[in-house]
Protein backbone atom coordinates (compact mmCIF):
# COMPACT_ATOMS: atom_id res chain seq x y z
CA UNK A 1 0.00 0.00 0.00
CA UNK A 2 1.42 3.61 -0.95
CA UNK A 3 1.80 6.51 0.57
CA UNK A 4 -1.27 8.99 0.68
CA UNK A 5 -0.06 12.14 -1.01
CA UNK A 6 0.67 15.11 1.43
CA UNK A 7 0.41 18.75 1.04
CA UNK A 8 1.63 21.46 3.77
CA UNK A 9 -0.77 24.76 3.68
CA UNK A 10 0.57 27.83 5.32
CA UNK A 11 -1.81 30.88 5.40
CA UNK A 12 -1.87 34.00 6.47
CA UNK A 13 -4.63 33.47 9.39
CA UNK A 14 -4.89 36.72 10.24
CA UNK A 15 -6.98 38.03 7.07
CA UNK A 16 -10.59 36.48 6.71
CA UNK A 17 -9.86 36.38 3.11
CA UNK A 18 -6.84 34.21 3.26
CA UNK A 19 -8.62 31.82 5.47
CA UNK A 20 -11.41 31.83 3.50
CA UNK A 21 -9.30 30.82 0.91
CA UNK A 22 -6.94 27.94 2.48
CA UNK A 23 -10.84 26.57 4.03
CA UNK A 24 -11.41 26.02 0.24
CA UNK A 25 -8.03 24.94 -0.94
CA UNK A 26 -8.26 22.47 2.25
CA UNK A 27 -11.64 21.20 1.10
CA UNK A 28 -10.41 20.93 -2.63
CA UNK A 29 -7.35 18.75 -1.38
CA UNK A 30 -9.29 16.44 1.19
CA UNK A 31 -11.94 16.10 -1.31
CA UNK A 32 -8.84 14.34 -3.90
CA UNK A 33 -7.82 12.39 -1.04
CA UNK A 34 -4.20 14.52 -0.21
CA UNK A 35 -3.63 14.42 2.96
CA UNK A 36 -3.24 18.25 4.12
CA UNK A 37 -0.76 19.22 6.87
CA UNK A 38 -0.82 22.35 9.01
CA UNK A 39 0.44 23.63 12.02
CA UNK A 40 -2.17 22.87 15.36
CA UNK A 41 -2.41 26.92 15.17
CA UNK A 42 -3.14 27.18 12.10
CA UNK A 43 -5.67 24.62 11.98
CA UNK A 44 -7.51 26.56 15.20
CA UNK A 45 -7.26 29.81 13.02
CA UNK A 46 -8.87 28.00 10.07
CA UNK A 47 -11.69 26.58 12.27
CA UNK A 48 -10.75 22.92 10.92
CA UNK A 49 -11.03 19.53 12.27
CA UNK A 50 -7.39 18.32 14.14
CA UNK A 51 -8.81 14.78 12.84
CA UNK A 52 -9.32 15.83 9.10
CA UNK A 53 -5.86 17.31 8.94
CA UNK A 54 -2.65 16.30 9.83
CA UNK A 55 -0.32 18.68 12.02
CA UNK A 56 2.85 19.06 13.08
CA UNK A 57 4.71 21.75 14.85
CA UNK A 58 6.72 24.47 12.75
CA UNK A 59 9.88 23.37 12.56
CA UNK A 60 13.08 22.11 10.44
CA UNK A 61 10.97 18.68 9.61
CA UNK A 62 7.73 20.37 9.46
CA UNK A 63 7.52 19.46 5.49
CA UNK A 64 9.48 16.28 5.46
CA UNK A 65 7.16 13.60 3.12
CA UNK A 66 5.42 16.55 1.54
CA UNK A 67 5.45 16.86 -2.41
CA UNK A 68 4.25 20.64 -1.80
CA UNK A 69 4.19 23.87 0.37
CA UNK A 70 1.29 25.96 -0.77
CA UNK A 71 1.69 29.17 0.82
CA UNK A 72 -2.08 31.58 0.81
CA UNK A 73 -1.14 35.55 1.73
CA UNK A 74 1.71 37.96 0.62
CA UNK A 75 5.34 37.84 0.15
CA UNK A 76 5.62 37.89 3.85
CA UNK A 77 3.65 34.98 4.22
CA UNK A 78 6.03 33.24 1.42
CA UNK A 79 9.09 34.21 3.04
CA UNK A 80 7.82 33.00 6.04
CA UNK A 81 7.60 29.49 4.41
CA UNK A 82 10.79 29.22 2.90
CA UNK A 83 12.17 29.28 5.83
CA UNK A 84 10.28 25.32 6.29
CA UNK A 85 11.01 24.26 2.81
CA UNK A 86 14.87 25.68 2.23
CA UNK A 87 17.28 22.68 2.34
CA UNK A 88 14.62 19.95 1.07
CA UNK A 89 13.01 18.67 -1.46
CA UNK A 90 9.69 20.58 -1.24
CA UNK A 91 8.75 22.93 -3.89
CA UNK A 92 6.98 25.89 -2.78
CA UNK A 93 3.61 27.55 -4.11
CA UNK A 94 2.29 31.07 -3.26
CA UNK A 95 -1.10 31.96 -3.91
CA UNK A 96 -1.15 36.19 -3.86
CA UNK A 97 -3.38 37.86 -1.63
CA UNK A 98 -1.04 40.65 -0.90
CA UNK A 99 -0.25 43.95 -3.21
CA UNK A 100 2.52 42.93 -5.63
CA UNK A 101 3.26 39.26 -4.58
CA UNK A 102 6.25 38.89 -6.94
CA UNK A 103 7.06 35.50 -5.15
CA UNK A 104 3.82 34.33 -5.49
CA UNK A 105 2.63 32.12 -8.52
CA UNK A 106 -0.93 32.17 -8.42
CA UNK A 107 -3.52 34.81 -8.05
CA UNK A 108 -6.16 33.68 -5.08
CA UNK A 109 -9.32 34.64 -7.96
CA UNK A 110 -8.02 31.33 -9.95
CA UNK A 111 -8.08 28.85 -6.92
CA UNK A 112 -9.72 25.91 -9.40
CA UNK A 113 -7.02 25.93 -11.94
CA UNK A 114 -4.38 26.30 -9.12
CA UNK A 115 -5.79 23.57 -7.21
CA UNK A 116 -6.27 21.50 -10.64
CA UNK A 117 -2.62 21.96 -11.23
CA UNK A 118 -1.72 20.73 -7.49
CA UNK A 119 -3.88 17.21 -8.22
CA UNK A 120 -2.63 16.63 -11.32
CA UNK A 121 0.70 17.70 -10.75
CA UNK A 122 0.82 20.22 -13.78
CA UNK A 123 3.70 22.80 -12.41
CA UNK A 124 7.48 22.38 -12.32
CA UNK A 125 10.03 24.54 -9.94
CA UNK A 126 12.85 26.89 -10.30
CA UNK A 127 15.69 26.82 -7.75
CA UNK A 128 15.91 30.44 -6.57
CA UNK A 129 19.89 31.56 -5.30
CA UNK A 130 19.86 32.33 -1.78
CA UNK A 131 22.70 34.09 0.42
CA UNK A 132 24.40 32.78 3.14
CA UNK A 133 25.26 35.34 6.26
CA UNK A 134 27.64 35.77 8.75
CA UNK A 135 28.83 38.25 11.20
CA UNK A 136 32.05 38.32 12.87
CA UNK A 137 33.04 40.55 15.67
CA UNK A 138 37.18 39.74 15.85
CA UNK A 139 37.68 36.72 15.26
CA UNK A 140 34.29 35.52 16.88
CA UNK A 141 31.81 34.42 14.84
CA UNK A 142 28.15 36.37 16.15
CA UNK A 143 25.78 35.15 13.88
CA UNK A 144 25.05 32.77 10.91
CA UNK A 145 21.79 33.55 9.20
CA UNK A 146 20.75 33.06 5.51
CA UNK A 147 18.23 35.13 3.22
CA UNK A 148 15.90 34.29 -0.25
CA UNK A 149 15.21 38.15 -1.06
CA UNK A 150 18.32 40.80 0.42
CA UNK A 151 20.66 40.82 3.74
CA UNK A 152 20.90 44.53 4.96
CA UNK A 153 22.97 46.31 6.65
CA UNK A 154 21.51 49.45 7.96
CA UNK A 155 21.86 52.24 10.91
CA UNK A 156 20.38 51.90 14.42
CA UNK A 157 19.50 55.33 14.53
CA UNK A 158 17.16 57.29 12.29
CA UNK A 159 19.43 60.46 13.13
CA UNK A 160 22.78 58.88 12.23
CA UNK A 161 24.68 57.76 9.29
CA UNK A 162 26.29 54.67 9.68
CA UNK A 163 30.04 54.53 8.64
CA UNK A 164 31.58 51.08 6.60
CA UNK A 165 34.01 49.73 4.37
CA UNK A 166 32.35 47.11 1.46
CA UNK A 167 34.61 44.77 0.16
CA UNK A 168 34.51 42.49 -2.71
CA UNK A 169 36.08 38.90 -3.00
CA UNK A 170 38.84 39.92 0.16
CA UNK A 171 39.63 43.15 -1.27
CA UNK A 172 38.16 46.85 -0.44
CA UNK A 173 36.12 49.00 -2.72
CA UNK A 174 35.08 52.17 -1.03
CA UNK A 175 34.22 53.61 2.24
CA UNK A 176 30.81 55.38 2.67
CA UNK A 177 29.19 57.25 5.10
CA UNK A 178 25.34 56.03 4.76
CA UNK A 179 21.78 55.01 5.87
CA UNK A 180 23.45 51.39 5.20
CA UNK A 181 24.44 48.61 2.06
CA UNK A 182 21.44 46.07 0.52
CA UNK A 183 23.08 42.46 -0.25
CA UNK A 184 20.33 40.80 -2.67
CA UNK A 185 19.62 38.03 -4.80
CA UNK A 186 18.16 38.05 -8.15
CA UNK A 187 15.01 36.92 -6.48
CA UNK A 188 15.30 39.96 -4.51
CA UNK A 189 16.34 42.49 -6.90
CA UNK A 190 12.15 43.06 -7.04
CA UNK A 191 12.07 43.89 -3.41
CA UNK A 192 14.30 46.27 -1.20
CA UNK A 193 16.60 46.49 -4.06
CA UNK A 194 14.35 47.87 -6.74
CA UNK A 195 12.97 50.53 -4.04
CA UNK A 196 17.01 51.26 -3.13
CA UNK A 197 17.09 52.07 -6.85
CA UNK A 198 18.96 48.98 -7.64
CA UNK A 199 18.63 47.22 -11.10
CA UNK A 200 16.59 44.14 -11.55
CA UNK A 201 18.47 41.14 -12.53
CA UNK A 202 16.29 37.95 -14.01
CA UNK A 203 15.56 35.00 -11.73
CA UNK A 204 17.64 32.80 -13.96
CA UNK A 205 20.95 35.18 -13.68
CA UNK A 206 22.95 33.83 -11.08
CA UNK A 207 24.61 36.46 -9.42
CA UNK A 208 24.76 38.99 -6.35
CA UNK A 209 23.69 42.67 -5.75
CA UNK A 210 24.70 45.40 -3.53
CA UNK A 211 23.56 48.58 -3.46
CA UNK A 212 24.08 51.36 -0.94
CA UNK A 213 21.55 53.48 1.06
CA UNK A 214 21.85 57.25 0.62
CA UNK A 215 25.48 57.33 0.67
CA UNK A 216 27.26 60.35 1.16
CA UNK A 217 30.20 59.28 -1.49
CA UNK A 218 31.44 59.91 -4.95
CA UNK A 219 31.32 56.50 -5.85
CA UNK A 220 28.18 54.67 -4.91
CA UNK A 221 26.62 53.19 -7.43
CA UNK A 222 24.67 49.81 -7.63
CA UNK A 223 27.22 46.47 -8.14
CA UNK A 224 26.63 42.86 -9.70
CA UNK A 225 28.80 40.91 -8.80
CA UNK A 226 29.59 36.91 -9.79
CA UNK A 227 27.77 34.39 -7.31
CA UNK A 228 31.25 33.09 -6.62
CA UNK A 229 32.28 36.16 -5.10
CA UNK A 230 31.85 37.32 -1.28
CA UNK A 231 30.66 40.53 -0.32
CA UNK A 232 32.00 41.97 3.04
CA UNK A 233 30.66 44.98 4.78
CA UNK A 234 32.89 46.47 7.79
CA UNK A 235 30.93 48.81 10.14
CA UNK A 236 33.65 51.11 11.22
CA UNK A 237 35.50 50.96 14.76
CA UNK A 238 34.88 54.74 14.71
CA UNK A 239 31.27 55.00 13.69
CA UNK A 240 29.11 57.19 15.89
CA UNK A 241 26.28 54.71 15.78
CA UNK A 242 26.00 50.81 15.56
CA UNK A 243 24.00 49.51 13.10
CA UNK A 244 21.27 46.20 12.44
CA UNK A 245 21.32 43.01 10.09
CA UNK A 246 17.77 42.32 8.38
CA UNK A 247 17.57 39.25 6.22
CA UNK A 248 14.44 39.23 4.47
CA UNK A 249 12.76 41.85 7.00
CA UNK A 250 12.40 38.80 9.43
CA UNK A 251 15.58 38.13 11.02
CA UNK A 252 17.52 40.35 12.99
CA UNK A 253 21.47 41.05 14.19
CA UNK A 254 22.83 43.47 15.93
CA UNK A 255 25.79 45.22 14.69
CA UNK A 256 28.37 46.40 17.28
CA UNK A 257 30.89 49.02 15.98
CA UNK A 258 33.52 46.76 14.47
CA UNK A 259 31.14 43.95 13.22
CA UNK A 260 32.09 42.93 10.04
CA UNK A 261 29.41 40.80 7.89
CA UNK A 262 30.02 38.49 4.91
CA UNK A 263 27.66 38.00 2.37
CA UNK A 264 28.25 34.86 0.05
CA UNK A 265 25.81 32.54 -1.98
CA UNK A 266 23.75 30.23 -0.21
CA UNK A 267 24.11 26.72 0.05
CA UNK A 268 20.66 25.94 0.08
CA UNK A 269 18.13 26.90 -2.79
CA UNK A 270 14.77 27.63 -2.54
CA UNK A 271 12.43 25.76 -4.65
CA UNK A 272 9.88 28.28 -6.36
CA UNK A 273 6.83 26.64 -8.40
CA UNK A 274 5.57 27.84 -11.38
CA UNK A 275 2.64 27.30 -13.11
CA UNK A 276 2.84 29.39 -16.46
CA UNK A 277 5.24 29.58 -19.04
CA UNK A 278 5.39 33.20 -19.10
CA UNK A 279 8.44 35.21 -19.60
CA UNK A 280 9.72 37.17 -16.32
CA UNK A 281 9.15 40.18 -18.77
CA UNK A 282 5.20 39.47 -18.79
CA UNK A 283 5.54 39.33 -14.82
CA UNK A 284 7.00 42.86 -15.05
CA UNK A 285 4.63 43.84 -16.95
CA UNK A 286 1.66 42.74 -14.52
CA UNK A 287 2.68 43.76 -11.32
CA UNK A 288 3.60 47.25 -11.89
CA UNK A 289 1.52 47.82 -14.49
CA UNK A 290 3.96 49.07 -16.88
CA UNK A 291 2.46 50.76 -19.90
CA UNK A 292 3.26 48.89 -23.17
CA UNK A 293 0.38 50.16 -25.50
CA UNK A 294 1.87 50.67 -28.66
CA UNK A 295 4.43 48.01 -28.71
CA UNK A 296 3.72 46.32 -32.04
CA UNK A 297 6.27 43.31 -31.83
CA UNK A 298 3.61 40.24 -32.01
CA UNK A 299 2.31 42.07 -35.35
CA UNK A 300 5.74 42.01 -36.87
CA UNK A 301 6.57 38.88 -36.25
CA UNK A 302 3.61 37.86 -37.43
CA UNK A 303 4.10 39.96 -40.61
CA UNK A 304 7.06 38.50 -41.05
CA UNK A 305 6.39 34.66 -41.18
CA UNK A 306 3.71 36.11 -43.49
CA UNK A 307 6.82 37.41 -46.42
CA UNK A 308 8.49 34.42 -45.17
CA UNK A 309 6.08 31.82 -46.19
CA UNK A 310 5.24 33.82 -49.59
CA UNK A 311 9.28 33.90 -50.72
Amino acid sequence: MTDPRRVFVLAHTGREDARDVARAFCSGLQKQGIVVRMSPAEADDLALDHDGVETVEPGSHAVDGCELAVVIGGDGTILRAAELTRGTDTPLLGVNLGHVGFLAEAESDDLEFTLDAVVHKRYTYDERLTVDVTVHRGKELVASTWALNEASVEKAARERMIEVVVEVDGRPLSRWGCDGVVCATPTGSTAYNFSAGGPIVWPSVEALLMVPLSAHALFARPLVVAPSSVLAIEVLDRTDSAGVLWCDGRRTVELPPGARIEVRRGQHPVRLVRLHEAPFTDRLVAKFDLPVEGWRGAAERRKARREEARA
